[in-house]
């Protein structure tokens, strides 16, 4: 397939064939993204608020979360039944009043290329780091695709990212690279540890570089095990000493009883999407 990287022309509107059952009628599943970037198809499922269809003149800000079928449909979850809830939890909030509508777009992993395209650098042992073939797919293909068949907000502050475990450590290492694109970041439980904890020292080089920092969300569960938990309060310290201020772009959070499971990061979307895309508040940028 010869496509332009730049942009979303020459995408074929038959790239994605939208699925026939999907589980709720304000989620649409589409099947088989193919990107030029990396090998393997991959499906993806976007979340409509509830107001979407009645308000055809509005734009929403738009939420790319990692690891897509472990979000809504409890047929495609590694573990039968077990997802984030996220389309009763973001109802939720937005239905009562604390969370401006926006539409959510989970892209799901490819399986045994999960780890490889989720982590930014090679790893003698486990290999890895194709997570900047995977930030092209996103950035140049997916995207636009999306902007061109979804009223989104394509600016910096209408566009966040998110994901836990290494769907967290992408974000992050996405969200510094492509700081341009992402304002809002949403890390759960990230995966710190990769490649001796190379990221801090990414983050402490991208930083300086970086005018307006992405706002975060950073959280770790107490009963998730001492090294992803010292790791994650290591991480908020780099954060806090490289600019970006607790509770203005930044929220640090260890959740009692948290472990690192789809049951116990459905118990944090609520409040993630609270800070991140808070109802009726304009964010200023963190500089």
């Amino acid at each position: 397939m010869n496509l332009d990287p730049q942009t979303s022309e020459g995408l074929p509107d038959g790239l994605l064939a939208v699925g026939s059952e999907p589980p709720h009628p304000r989620l649409r599943l589409h099947r088989d993204f193919q990107s030029i970037y990396l090998p393997d198809k991959r499906d993806l499922i976007v979340y409509l608020p509830p107001d979407y269809d009645p308000h055809a003149e509005r734009a929403y800000p738009v939420l790319y979360l990692h690891d897509g079928q472990n979000l809504f449909d409890g047929r495609t979850s590694f573990i039968p039944g077990r997802t984030w809830e996220l389309r009763d939890q973001a109802d939720a909030v937005i239905e009562a009043g604390e969370v401006e509508p926006l539409v959510i777009v989970g892209i799901y992993n490819t399986g045994d290329r999960r780890l490889a395209e989720y982590t930014h650098e090679r790893n003698l042992q486990m290999g890895g780091g194709e997570a900047d073939s995977y930030s092209l797919l996103v950035t140049r293909e997916l995207m636009p695709w999306i902007a061109g068949r979804y009223r989104v907000r394509t600016d910096r502050e209408g566009t966040g990212m998110g994901g836990s475990s290494l769907g967290g450590l992408v974000t992050l290492y996405m969200g510094l690279r492509h700081a341009e694109r992402f304002g809002r970041l949403a890390l759960l439980s990230p995966s710190v540890w990769w490649n001796h904890k190379s990221i801090l020292g990414y983050l402490n080089e991208r930083a300086p570089e970086i005018w307006e920092r992405p706002r975060i969300w950073l959280d770790v569960g107490d009963r998730e095990g001492n090294r992803t938990l010292h790791d994650a309060e290591h991480l908020a310290r780099r954060l806090k000493a490289n600019g970006w201020r607790p509770d203005e772009n930044l929220h640090f959070e260890r959740i009692h009883g948290g472990s690192h499971d789809e049951a116990s990061w459905s118990r944090r979307v609520q409040p993630m999407l609270r800070f991140l895309f808070p109802a009726g508040q304009k964010i200023s940028p963190g500089i």
